[in-house]
């Protein structure tokens, strides 16, 4: 029933005709908002990965990971929307597919502080480039709207994916988490 809840909550969010009906809003922005994390490799790595592990995680964990993700990437959105830059940005968020590849790889179950910090961590760098690539004339709301939907479907379908495969299925998670770390490693190198 949950996972049924999770992804009609999904679509809802990623439902362009529901932001199309009111007039006014900035269409433009908003399926740029979409469009960022879909679109961009190292984004929609980072972004799955979080879901899938969050998937191997027990408790509350499950649901703060992605969380924690969310309300922090937005923080840096905004960070962005001011002009504010962080060091080391581009190579933070090479770095968090990276790790977050390796977390799912090896299926880490850390203590939920340390879980969630590290999350936070890396949604702090892939906020902040959110903010700082917002398209000219672009509403940030419609903007940021857009990218904490994508984030959030993108995450469901990590999660989804991982905790519906059959049993025997299972280690293409953590297959899966290699190619990201992998694809991270790539990207650092780069």
């Amino acid at each position: 029933m949950n996972l049924q809840r999770i992804i009609v909550t999904s679509a809802l969010l990623l439902s362009p005709a529901l932001a199309f009906a009111h007039p006014g809003h900035d269409h433009a922005g908003l399926i740029s908002g979409i469009a960022h994390p879909i679109f961009g490799l190292d984004h929609l790595l980072a972004m799955i990965a979080v879901g899938l592990w969050a998937a191997q995680q027990q408790g509350k964990a499950r649901w703060a990971l992605p969380l924690t993700f969310v309300a922090t990437m937005l923080l840096g959105g905004l960070f962005g929307f001011a002009g504010i830059e962080i060091p080391l940005m581009e190579t933070g968020i090479a770095g968090s597919v990276l790790a977050l590849g390796l977390l799912v790889a090896l299926a880490v179950r850390p203590p939920l502080t340390v879980a969630a910090g590290l999350t936070a961590l890396f949604a702090l760098s892939h906020g902040v480039a959110h903010g700082l690539e917002l398209p000219a004339l672009s509403s940030p709301w419609g903007y940021a709207a857009g990218f904490v939907a994508a984030t959030a479907a993108l995450h469901t379908a990590g999660y989804a994916i991982a905790r519906n495969l059959p049993l025997a299925a299972a280690p293409l998670v953590r297959i899966a988490g290699a190619a990201s770390a992998l694809t991270g490693a790539w990207l650092l190198a780069a």
